[in-house]
């Protein structure tokens, strides 16, 4: 049996403010997110999902990376766990370019790197 596709979004297509209820799981490195992430977000490197899966928010969630290939990854485990997820199309780079709101632990202006 081969598996179907894996459930994606546009940016575009994501209300902004996000909606209430709507998780946001992010599994980039940590260097990454701490350049810059998407407030709110849950924060779980893509190798750690498996043992991390209790932290996984429940309910509909948006999973980012980079540029949607760890983030699909993710959704095809995640799936396959049961949740309702889905991969952001381009991930923080698109999100970026698309000035939605980010946040840094840098200290420095919130950046995709």
């Amino acid at each position: 049996m081969t598996p179907g596709p894996i459930p994606t979004v546009e940016v575009s297509g994501i209300p902004e403010p996000l909606p209430e209820g709507l998780g946001v799981l992010d599994v980039r490195e940590d260097v990454e997110w701490a350049h810059g992430h998407i407030p709110a977000a849950t924060h779980i490197p893509l190798m750690q999902v498996p043992a991390r899966l209790d932290e996984v928010p429940q309910g509909q969630t948006l999973v980012v990376c980079k540029v949607g290939a760890r983030s699909a990854q993710a959704v095809a485990y995640l799936v396959a766990q049961g949740h309702d997820v889905v991969n952001l199309h381009g991930g923080m780079v698109e999100w970026a370019a698309a000035g939605r709101p980010m946040v840094s632990e840098t200290g420095a202006p919130p950046r995709v790197v």
